[in-house]
């Protein structure tokens, strides 16, 4: 089946059809509209598979409430052919059946970021190919670093040097912290795994009550009860975009989704992005991705068009659709990471920013960790998101919150 749909793909003539030709295939592509032009990009995709593909027809069928969507069509056992699948819902759906195991059958792996392949592993089985994915690494607003006579971050800062500029970019009377930090535990994450923590380890032990989370936890409040950093609240802002492109925070640590936000809503800010700070240990940024899934209800002709399908989308020539499209997910493939930036440069000719300091997005998909928790965690992480706000609040300690999201995890991973 690989070499009769590695011949589809490679564009080669079609002598070994993928189902008889007078038969016809019909495919649903479920996900959700982020914008106009990437609609138009994947569109474009779809209608050059099936130029490829006469006996096979493709919709892309969005949904404003994509997860919500599918749960209510695994529920009813007729569900679209290929949907995309969240990082974070994999182990709920993988373990519901419903996605089809992509082992022997996602093609070209060698080209792919492996830290991304590793996000849609569970339980030892690669599930779907990363469709595109962003990173988060530190803004900073350089009229503000000049005012206070700093140098610019670079790739060699480590948490002293945020600490630092975090401290001598705040203005009280001016009401700017140094660093915007959500109370939200995708964005204290880093910080764990910078100081060598984790959530889970490899066999599925809860390892965070340990002294690296406890490290990463005390340097992320230490900063707010300091009066140097503070959740987007604090600044009157809706989040830590927002705070950043109204100049209320020096310092942000948000993904290259606010590209094109603070392109479009704060045209005139003088801004910059580097890599997140290196830790105690080293690296760390997360990775927010989606892959495209294939059905686990699928079979015979029907199961090897949504393959071919899905390769298509994600092979080399779907990387560059990504990274030429003007929208802000980065391509899941190194080879259409120039793409990506060239398509930045011409869309912020004239703006004032630097669009080669986006390599900083680019280079966190070398050591990002998954946006991934175990099925049925999210007791857990609305436990966190409010034990770390009251820590913010000066109600708790770092030790109170681990103490309590302990307990839960421990409790949620015995039943």
């Amino acid at each position: 089946m690989l070499k009769r749909l590695a011949l589809i793909l490679s564009g080669m003539a079609l002598a070994l059809p993928i189902m008889a030709q007078d038969s016809s295939i019909s495919l649903t592509v479920a996900g959700w509209s982020s914008n106009p032009a990437e609609d138009a990009a994947l569109n474009a995709r779809l209608e050059a598979f099936m130029a490829e593909n006469p006996g096979i027809s493709v919709r892309f069928v969005p949904s404003t409430d994509h997860n919500v969507t599918m749960q209510t069509a695994f529920a009813s056992g007729t569900y679209p052919e290929v949907f995309y699948i969240d990082s974070s819902r994999l182990p709920d759906w993988a373990t519901a059946g419903v996605v089809a195991i992509g082992d022997e059958d996602i093609e070209e792996l060698d080209g792919f970021y492996p830290a991304l392949l590793d996000v849609f592993t569970f339980e030892g089985d690669l599930y779907c190919p990363p469709k595109d994915f962003s990173t988060m690494a530190l803004q900073y607003n350089k009229d503000l670093f000049d005012a206070a006579g700093l140098e610019y971050p670079t790739a060699d800062w480590t948490w002293d040097e945020l600490r630092a500029a975090a401290e001598a970019l705040t203005d009280t009377s001016a009401g700017v912290v140094g660093l915007v930090t959500p109370p939200n535990l995708e964005r204290w994450m880093p910080f764990l795994y910078q100081a060598g923590g984790a959530i889970i380890n490899e066999d599925g032990e809860y390892v965070m009550d340990s002294p690296e989370a406890l490290e990463a936890l005390e340097f992320y409040i230490g900063m707010v009860t300091d009066g140097i950093a503070g959740p987007p609240s604090r600044v009157d802002s809706g989040w830590g975009g927002e705070a950043f492109g109204r100049g209320r925070a020096a310092m942000a640590m948000e993904g290259n989704w606010v590209i094109q936000f603070l392109l479009d809503n704060y045209p005139e800010l003088n801004w910059g992005v580097a890599e997140l700070p290196a830790g105690p240990a080293g690296r760390a940024t997360m990775a927010f991705t989606v892959c495209y899934g294939v059905a686990g209800n699928l079979s015979g002709d029907k199961l090897d068009a949504a393959w071919a399908l899905v390769n298509f989308l994600t092979n080399d020539d779907g990387a560059q659709s990504v990274a030429s499209a003007s929208f802000g997910p980065m391509p899941t493939r190194p080879s259409a990471a120039q793409a990506y930036l060239d398509n930045w440069a011409a869309r912020t000719e004239g703006s004032g920013v630097n669009f080669e300091d986006f390599n900083a997005f680019i280079a966190g998909g070398e050591y990002s960790y998954p946006w991934v928790l175990p099925v049925g965690f999210q007791p857990f992480v609305d436990a966190f998101n409010a034990g770390l706000q009251r820590a913010f609040d000066g109600q708790a300690t770092a030790e109170d919150v681990l103490n309590e999201v302990s307990m839960i995890a421990n409790e949620l991973l015995s039943r």
